[in-house]
């Protein structure tokens, strides 16, 4: 069950104590820029995070400015559709709510979940286009409350270690598959349910790629194929290419 840090005490909360339902993920963000792209893959990780635990999730997306290309941005970095707030003004019946804003926000008070996104610098939407894969994977290198740098010494770590990964996951493919070891499932649920720490799913991952033989490659490939259910980066996306 994840449990995230609330904004608006410093205090671990459990994000959506009610498991049936439906949960509002509502991402706060305005103006085409790194920092707002930020906010909605937050959102879409919390929304990734509870749906794996079985809860069903509403994502919504609140802002002003240049909406359109910032959900044009989103959908590039793999980030999942946001339904517009200004059409729900109804509701959906939706049991709880979290909502995910830059740190510099202004948690509302109430009861719902407020989720902190730290400001990112320099503004990678500003110069020429990264990729959006290794853009994903540099965001998701640092924990979403702390700042994240994004020079192109980051962009270029971030794209040699998604090529790498996914060459070893197309040839870890070619083994017959074996299921997720139950300690690396855990420490992947164990991670992610604990404040979103993305950073240490990445670990777990690390770990995989450098274990000794007597981890058979096809529960690697098994465990980097879960995981990525979560990271949305793809891993398996050259399984059966030529080599």
């Amino acid at each position: 069950m994840l449990r995230i840090i609330d904004a608006r005490t410093g205090e671990p909360v459990v994000a959506a104590p009610v498991r049936r339902g439906l949960t509002r993920v509502e991402a706060h963000a305005s103006g085409y820029g790194t920092g707002s792209l930020r906010v909605l893959l937050v959102a879409d990780l919390v929304a990734r995070v509870l749906e794996l635990g079985g809860t069903s999730v509403l994502p919504v997306l609140t802002g002003e400015r240049e909406q359109a290309e910032l959900r044009t941005a989103a959908t590039t970095l793999g980030v999942r559709p946001f339904e517009d707030a200004r059409d729900l003004s109804g509701g959906f019946g939706e049991a709880q709510a979290v909502h995910v804003a830059g740190a510099d926000s202004a948690a509302t008070a109430g009861e719902s979940v407020w989720v902190p996104v730290g400001a990112v610098r320099p503004d990678a939407l500003a110069g020429p286009d990264p990729d959006p894969a290794a853009l994903r994977l540099a965001l998701l290198s640092h924990h979403h409350r702390a700042p994240a740098a994004l020079d192109a010494a980051a962009l270029h770590e971030a794209a040699t270690t998604l090529a790498r990964w996914r060459r070893a996951v197309a040839h870890w493919a070619r083994s017959p598959s074996r299921p997720v070891p139950d300690d690396l499932r855990g420490r992947l649920r164990t991670a992610w349910d604990d404040d979103l720490d993305l950073p240490a799913v990445l670990g777990v991952l690390r770990s995989v790629e450098e274990a000794g033989p007597p981890l058979p490659d096809g529960a690697r490939f098994e465990t980097y194929a879960y995981a990525d259910r979560l990271l949305g980066l793809e891993l398996t996306r050259d399984v059966g290419a030529a080599a």
